[in-house]
């Protein structure tokens, strides 16, 4: 099992993998802001007629947000072999970033409850939520 973990944990880690692994993080950061931004102006948008949350609030999330996803493009830039410090301190941006804006969306959720969102949502956010933190503490202390 250790020769099969160390394989997989390797795989994006030499080229030609590691350009096509860092191209298409890159990409998925981008898409990341694209949404995060198109949320945010939908809330923006909801709160206008509803009022359920501070403006600065909504503007928190969307910043912490983008956040991540440039912790994502440095993941993808500096590669772990090459300059592994820069690497681990982009992932662990991504990952604490991105629990947080979860964290904060779920939060969002249920203060546009019931009007912009069943609970049903607001849960599932939620629990999404409570795995992510719970899944974040071994990525920070690997």
């Amino acid at each position: 099992i250790s020769s099969f973990s160390s394989c997989f944990s390797d795989t994006g880690t030499k080229p030609p993998e590691s350009g096509i692994f860092g191209f298409m993080i890159n990409i998925s950061s981008v898409l990341g802001v694209a949404t995060m931004y198109i949320r945010y102006l939908i809330i923006e948008k909801q709160n206008g007629s509803s009022h359920f949350i501070s403006s600065s609030f909504n503007i928190l999330s969307l910043c912490i947000g983008l956040m991540g996803c440039v912790g994502m493009a440095i993941v993808a830039t500096f590669q772990e072999l090459s300059v592994p410090s820069v690497h681990d301190i982009g992932a662990l941006v991504a990952f604490a970033s991105g629990v947080v804006y979860i964290t904060l969306q779920s939060i969002i959720s249920y203060k546009s409850c019931p009007q912009w969102n069943t609970y049903l949502v607001c849960h599932i956010r939620m629990a999404i939520s409570v795995i992510s933190c719970i899944a974040v503490i071994p990525s920070i202390l690997y």
